[in-house]
Order: structure tokens, then C-alpha cells, then sequence
């Protein structure tokens, strides 16, 4: 399990929308920094600020082989999201439950 500053990163890094779009571009499997960038209007500094900001969180990591940076999405530390999704969903679930047995027969639960 995640502890909080583990949760705080991942969701901090995820908070920009470069920054899932890059998440997405690796979803089906590693590129590099170049391909990465193509499709966003800044420059390669720039650019790079957010690589550095998800490896930070440990969402991606890096390798370089020559003048060639790639980067390779990890999907366990990614999995952090869905955990804390779980998380929520189960609680509210229970939440929503427990106020459908109370509509449903509000006497029995006074």
C-alpha cells in the first residue's frame, strides 16, 4: 500500500495534462524523449521539466543510450492511482448503501 507522499506525487505529476499525455504516449510500450515531444508546441527544455517531474514521481524512467533519451512508463507505480480509486469507490459504495437501507425503510432505522 501507498503511503500518502507516495499518492501526492503520482497525483501531483498527473495533474498536468502534458504529463498524461505522456503517460498515455508510453501506455503501449517505451519511446523516446524526441517522440514524445513532437506533438506539444514548446521547446525540448521545456519539455524535458515535465520527463523530470514524472520520473520524480516515479511514473516513468529513463535510459540513455547515445544521444538518445528513452523513457518507460511503470505501471506498478501507476497502479497507486487505481489503489486509491478502490480505496474511494468502496468507501462510498458502503456510504450509498447504508443511505438506500435508510430510504428504503426509513422507521426501522430511527
Amino acid at each position: 500500500m501507498a503511503n500518502d507522499q507516495d499518492e501526492n506525487a503520482v497525483f501531483l505529476a498527473l495533474a498536468d495534462p502534458t504529463r498524461r499525455a505522456v503517460i498515455r504516449a508510453l501506455g503501449p510500450g517505451p519511446a523516446s524523449v524526441g517522440e514524445l515531444a513532437q506533438p506539444f508546441a514548446m521547446t525540448l527544455p521545456s519539455f524535458m521539466k515535465h520527463i523530470h517531474a514524472l520520473e520524480d514521481s516515479g511514473l516513468i524512467r529513463t535510459s540513455k543510450s547515445g544521444r538518445v533519451r528513452t523513457c518507460t512508463l511503470d505501471r506498478d507505480r501507476l497502479a497507486v492511482v487505481g489503489h486509491w480509486l478502490d480505496e474511494q469507490r468502496r468507501v462510498w459504495e458502503d456510504r450509498t448503501d447504508r443511505l438506500d437501507a435508510l430510504m428504503a425503510d426509513p422507521e426501522e432505522n430511527r
